[in-house]
């Protein structure tokens, strides 16, 4: 198996809608060891659940605002595994009020939160995470064709998502000479909690649907083939990188 004994560590998991769920659950066919994050009680309920379903080894609360948070999640991996070998990213978030007018209208604080989360997230996880990375580990952050292209509606998200791309390059460059990758996964639209927030999330499906050219959305399976990939041996070459699972709609012109 691809992932055999490898320690994954999946943060921002909601749901089993979520892209993140798909991810946990072609790892775990592969071999993988598991341990999700939470954001909050609300959620722990939602995904302690899963967890046991799953086999996951262990769960914890991570608000990626919250620096204590943050900082905390070093020692429960070094208490809990010594080390840890991929990390999903899967944490994203932008006020409603900031994707359903123009962007034009973006407000100083809902700009300020969409990078936090869904961004500056990236580098604080890999800044507490750093000591107990295995020599071989592998970053995975999970992005979207809105930040190379303006989709109608993604706009404040789609600017995010830009900066964790730029900043998953930046972060390559710096950990490669220590065995460490990190890549990105631009995955097709799927229908997630996260996705339910963004205006026109029918139109995107129905677009890869009857334009890509596979003529059919993508699974959370697709995505956690991928991730699969990139987290195993056969990725060993591969950083700084982000791989489009969309049905190959990204290929397309206007």
């Amino acid at each position: 198996m691809l992932l055999e004994g490898k320690r994954v560590l999946i943060l921002g998991l909601a749901n089993d809608k979520s892209i993140a769920w798909g991810i946990a659950q072609v790892m775990k066919e592969q071999g993988a060891k598991l341990a999700f994050s939470y954001l909050n009680e609300a959620l722990q309920k939602r995904v302690e659940p899963l967890s046991d379903e799953i086999g996951g080894e262990f769960t914890f609360e991570l608000d990626v605002t919250n620096e204590d948070h943050v900082s905390a999640m070093k020692e429960i991996v070094k208490e809990k595994w010594g080390e840890v070998d991929v990390i999903v990213h899967s944490l994203a978030f932008a006020d409603k009020t900031d994707l359903k007018g123009r962007f034009f209208e973006t407000s100083r604080d809902g700009f300020k939160m969409a990078q936090d989360i869904s961004a500056y997230s990236l580098i604080s996880v890999c800044q507490s995470l750093k000591d107990v990375m295995a020599k071989d580990c592998s970053v995975i952050a999970l992005s979207y064709h809105g930040s190379v292209k303006v989709l109608k509606g993604y706009n404040v998200m789609g600017v995010a998502k830009a900066s964790l791309e730029s900043s998953m390059r930046y972060l390559a460059d710096d950990l490669g000479p220590e065995g460490i990758r990190v890549n990105c996964i631009s995955a097709g639209p799927i229908r997630t909690l996260a996705a339910s927030g963004v205006p026109g999330l029918k139109g995107f499906l129905k677009d890869v649907e009857e334009k890509s050219p596979l003529r059919r959305n993508v699974t959370q399976q697709d995505v956690g083939g991928a991730a699969c990939f990139l987290a195993s041996q056969l990725a060993n070459g591969v950083t700084g990188q982000v791989l489009y699972v969309d049905s190959g709609i990204s290929i397309l012109g206007a």
